[in-house]
């Protein structure tokens, strides 16, 4: 039976240095499709997302979209399950490739609005799946920073730490990662895509789904803090 793709796939490239080309074995990040579907009581499950993403984490990956889409709030218990598509008519490739997350109520907006044709994104910018500009502005008010700031000394620190535990990185050189690390500088939890907006859905989810507050935590990304990525800090109610 197939499984989710994996992580880090081995493939033979030419390199070519110092006007000699060679064949060698190099290892690149994993990138394939991912479905999320939606479902609740009372309601069968509906696409509502299309992405491109590293596999691994995908359960974390689907929650902490819907947590930064205002689907649901912070308490762990608003999302029922999550889990890989059962739908008899999806293919073993496909199966692994659609994720289903069952809310225990109904979302706290209407998702028939943005997601109702099923918004499409990429590993590249998530705001490129927003179906109008107003949907790509829109930024939850979230709740005004209440914890604890990070001294400038932490700050100095925390690519470092979340560098640390980068394994996917280690043995590509190719991925992009996010970490929700405390203001003392402590390393809760550290995800890696290709994408790193969807590694930013993975640590959020990843919170969500073990009930731990925003408050505890401040969000470290790999590269520039765009748009998109502060957004989803601001949803989460994240530092």
């Amino acid at each position: 039976m197939r499984r989710p793709g994996p992580t880090v796939r081995s493939r033979v490239v030419e390199h070519l240095e110092g006007g000699v080309e060679r064949r060698r074995e190099d290892r690149l990040v994993g990138e394939e499709p991912l479905e999320l579907r939606l479902a609740w009581p009372g309601a069968a499950a509906r696409r509502v997302w299309v992405t491109m993403r590293t596999p691994g984490h995908d359960f974390e990956l689907a929650a902490g979209w819907v947590r930064h889409e205002g689907l649901v709030g912070d308490d762990p218990g608003s999302v029922a399950g999550v889990g890989y598509c059962t739908d008899a008519a999806l293919s073993e490739e496909e199966r692994y490739n659609v994720v289903t997350v069952t809310l225990a109520a109904p979302p706290l907006r209407d998702p028939g609005h943005r997601h109702q044709a099923a918004s499409a994104g990429s590993s590249a910018c998530g705001v490129c799946g927003s179906d109008s500009l107003a949907d790509a502005l829109a930024v939850s008010s979230g709740r005004r920073w209440t914890g604890p700031v990070p001294t400038p000394e932490v700050v100095r620190r925390l690519p470092e730490a979340m560098r640390a535990a980068q394994q996917v990185y280690d043995r590509t050189g190719g991925a992009h990662a996010a970490a929700l690390i405390t203001a003392d500088g402590a390393v809760l939890v550290v995800r890696e895509d290709v994408g790193r907006h969807n590694a930013v859905d993975k640590v959020t989810g990843a919170r969500l789904l073990a009930g731990l507050s925003p408050a505890e935590a401040c969000l470290v990304v790999s590269g520039r803090a765009g748009f998109e990525l502060v957004q989803k800090a601001i949803a989460a109610g994240i530092g």
